[in-house]
């Protein structure tokens, strides 16, 4: 095989990968996957999929090995391949964020505007924690996906019972609230939610997924 065919071969399966993943609802299930294992069920209600499209999308990502799958009786598990495929969508994120304007007006709109205080860094937050400071880190996903992974540390308050639990927050420390990724509108919600109800809160810059490959401090138990 020529040198030029090798490169044919090679490129062709590049490709590959990207023209999978040149697809929103795709994008969506595997940051979501990223967040970890779900049925197709369960994927189908989150990105807003009748079953059977959830499906057919979700058979492109595994004949291109992006995702695995896992029988349990009846139902079909689904977990990323391996972790190269969440850095893989954080880098899509970044470019997309550095080269299109639609992306920077997009966050400035939805996430910036309602959210004016700077959101603390992941290496911040890191440093307090391990200095003792006072700060309470509040999980904001869905509970599954809490107990699938998160913060070490973290207390789990989905958002949806946020208000009815904001007295299980103490009012004179600062609470950081995080979710799925930086452009995952939750955390947003539960910090606006949190500052119209006096607390000094702010937004972790990234999410679960970012903190755990960036082999930050990790737990994984079932939510309180």
């Amino acid at each position: 095989m020529s040198s030029r065919e090798i490169k044919d071969q090679l490129y062709e399966q590049f490709a590959r990968v990207g023209k999978v993943t040149g697809h929103p609802k795709r994008l969506e299930l595997l940051d979501l996957l990223c967040q970890g294992e779900r049925t197709v069920e369960e994927l189908a209600r989150a990105v807003d999929l009748k079953l059977t499209t959830a499906s057919a999308q979700l058979r492109v990502l595994r004949d291109a090995r992006l995702v695995a799958v896992r029988r349990e009786g009846k139902h079909v598990h689904y977990c990323v391949a391996d972790d190269s495929v969440c850095r893989l969508l954080q880098v899509v994120q970044e470019v997309a964020r550095s080269q299109l304007s639609e992306v920077s007006e997009a966050v400035r709109t939805h996430f910036e505007a309602r959210d004016p205080i700077e959101p603390i860094a992941a290496a911040e937050l890191k440093r307090r924690i391990e200095a003792g400071d006072d700060v309470v880190v509040v999980d904001v996903r869905p509970r599954q996906e809490f107990e699938a992974g998160h913060i070490a540390g973290a207390v789990s308050i989905p958002l949806e019972e946020l208000s009815e639990r904001l007295d299980e927050l103490p009012d004179d420390v600062e609470v950081v609230a995080y979710c799925r990724g930086p452009y995952c509108v939750l955390a947003p919600e539960a910090v606006a939610q949190l500052r119209e109800a006096g607390r000094q809160v702010r937004r972790l810059e990234v999410g679960y997924p970012e903190w755990r490959l960036a082999g930050l401090p990790v737990g994984t138990s079932r939510a309180s």
